[in-house]
This record gives structure tokens, sequence and C-alpha cells, in this order.
């Protein structure tokens, strides 16, 4: 097992990562009071809800939610039924939530307990490649509105967050690439030499070889965890951990929460703000062939949706939580490893970007 800290002084909490975590009790530590409440969905719950139980219910009142599985899912009913669950059991304020399930329940779960009497605990313990080395560390908590991603929300730090590689062997391919859309975020915005780490051992990271994915998710939280110790409410450096969102949030919005998946959205998004980057004249169009090379071998979308047209595109990207007095501000490239937020671009320019997606292959 290995430990690192996300450094927030009197908030500070450890991240363990390994195999087989679900069933040492690394949990109970971290529960001041005598009450649980375990957060999860339809899939995971069969898998390994009674397994965390186990670990709990000889030392706590342990309860359970399970809630429909799905990002279209992620929004304030059930927000509601978490409370529902709450006060029906009779939780008071020392009780711990526990999210076992992917981003979609790790949100919920940590919006839940900001607002639960002003504020309970919760524990991370995340089941999905994307969870794991991204939503799960650093306190953003919320869920959707029709019109924005993420829109409703707090900064929420859990109490723990407690990464089994194992339950990755349980994971649909599908969901593998859109984690590693956010594996290779890392190495784009923050660290060459991660980035050069994937690109050596992609095929063994999609066949889930266990020691790569160990070593490429401790990276990922690792760098997460410096991030958030400097920015805690992304007043600055921690925008960056955003590249590709804007893009990849208005093709969730547009083609409804759940059609696409949050990493693959990202995937196609991280393309874009490439393209811009290179069409603004920060990064070559072999830093661009790098990209895609990358992303297409971890088998994510390179485009939009064709039926998205570029000034719906704008449309909701003006929604998005960078845009300050109206400017749209995104993450871009200014080399590999090296990231910076700006909305210094023309419109024309932006346009050219939204407008080369639909034509495959036209990408700078």
């Amino acid at each position: 097992m290995r430990t690192l800290k996300v450094d927030l002084g009197e908030r500070s909490y450890p991240i363990f990562i390994g195999q087989g975590l679900l069933d040492k009790g690394l949990m109970a530590p971290y529960i001041s009071g005598k009450q649980v409440l375990v957060v999860t969905n339809e899939t995971i719950a069969p898998l390994y809800l009674d397994r965390l139980k186990s670990t709990l219910d000889k030392q706590f009142q342990v309860d359970e939610i399970i809630l429909p599985d799905g990002e279209q899912y992620k929004n304030l009913d059930q927000i509601n039924s978490i409370f529902d669950s709450l006060l029906s059991n009779r939780h008071n304020r020392t009780t711990t939530l526990i999210a076992l399930g992917g981003g979609v329940i790790g949100d919920m779960t940590g919006f839940a307990a900001a607002c639960y009497q002003r504020g309970v605990d919760f524990i991370q313990v995340p089941t999905t490649v994307l969870s794991q080395v991204d939503s799960s560390v650093g306190g953003k908590t919320g869920v959707n509105h029709p019109q924005g991603k993420n829109m409703i929300g707090a900064f929420h730090q859990p109490q723990c967050v407690v990464i089994d590689t194992d339950v990755l062997n349980t994971l649909p391919e599908k969901e593998l690439a859109a984690g590693m859309a956010e594996v290779i975020k890392y190495g784009l915005i923050y660290d060459e030499a991660f980035l050069c780490y994937l690109e050596d051992h992609i095929d063994g990271l999609m066949g889930l070889q266990s020691d790569l994915l160990e070593q490429a998710i401790y990276r990922s939280c690792e760098i997460k965890a410096e991030v958030v110790a400097q920015d805690e409410r992304e007043g600055g450096i921690r925008a960056l951990l955003n590249l590709g969102h804007t893009f990849g949030h208005a093709i969730e919005a547009d083609q409804g929460y759940g059609e696409w998946l949050h990493g693959e959205a990202v995937g196609a998004g991280t393309m874009m703000a490439a393209d811009l980057s290179c069409r603004l004249g920060y990064i070559s169009k072999s830093d661009v062939e790098r990209i895609r090379a990358i992303l297409e071998a971890a088998d994510l979308p390179l485009y939009p949706p064709e039926s998205m047209a570029a000034d719906r595109f704008i449309d909701l990207m003006a929604v998005d939580k960078k845009v300050i007095d109206g400017s749209i501000r995104l993450v871009l490239l200014r080399e590999i490893g090296k990231a910076f937020v700006t909305s210094d671009f023309s419109a024309s320019t932006l346009m050219e970007t939204l407008n080369a997606g639909k034509n495959l292959g036209r990408f700078a």
C-alpha cells in the first residue's frame, strides 16, 4: 500500500492506494461518530457493498442507500433521497457518509455531506479510474443542472480516500478509457515525463496490468494533491486541471448527461484544446499529433458529435464556471507539460477549432 497526503493544514487527509484495501478496515479510524451511511449505486452495490460493510458493522450503525447508476441521475432529486435516508435513520451531526462508487456517487455524497446539518464528514472509496485519479481527491462536490455541469455544489474535503485498485478488474472497457483521459491530462498539463511513461505503457495500462495502473494512479493523485494544496478553491493553478473540460462539459450538456461519459467528452475536449493551442502558436503540429496518438491509443473519442454546431458550443461554454465578466476562459497548452488559462484568443480562431472538429482529421 502506498500513502499520499493532501496537505491542507487542519483539513489534511491521506490517500491510500493499493490492492485489496476494501478488506483492510482503513476507514474506521477516520469515522468520528457511531453512525455511517454508505452511498452507492445499483451497479456497484452487488459487487462491493457487503465487503465494505463487513469491515464496519461491528463498530458502527451502518445504513445504506443505493442510487440509480448514471450521470443523468447526478441531480438535486438524488441528493434529497440521501437526506431522506439520513433523516429516516436518525443520523446526527457526527455521522459519516461513505461514497462507494465512481465520480457521480463521490460528487453527490460529498455535496450531501457538505449540506446535511451544515456539514458532516465523508470518506471517498472510488471504484473507477476517473474517480480514483481525479474526482475523489480535492473536495469538489456537486450536481449537474440542465444548463451546465457541476454548477451546483460546494468545496468539502473528505476525511480520507481509499483507492483499491482491485476493483478495476470489474470496470467496463469504456469506463477504463474514460478514466485514462484524466490520467493523460496530468502529463499534458504538469509532467511531460509522466506523459512519456503513459506513452510507453499504454497497452499494459489498457490491459489492466496492476503494477502499471497503480503507478499511474499514484502519480496522478500525487499531482492532484500538489495542486490542491496550493490552490484549494481554484483561484489560480487548480484551474489548469480543467484542460479539455470546458469543451467536454459543453458536449455532455448538449448530448444529455450520460450519453457521453465524462472522460470521453474530456478526451474530445482535450483534442480541441490542443488544436486551439496550435492555432495560437503555442504548440506545434507534431505536438498535436502526439496528443492525438495517446488519446487514440486509450480508445478515446477525438472529435465532438457531428451534430453539435459551433454556435451551440459557444452557448454552452458561456455558462462554464471559468467564465468571468462574460469572457470564455480556456485551459490551453503553452507546451507539453505546461498549461495556462487564457481568454486571449479571437472569436474567429475559436470558431476555426469548433468547426474543425466537425471535419474528421482537420484538427491542426
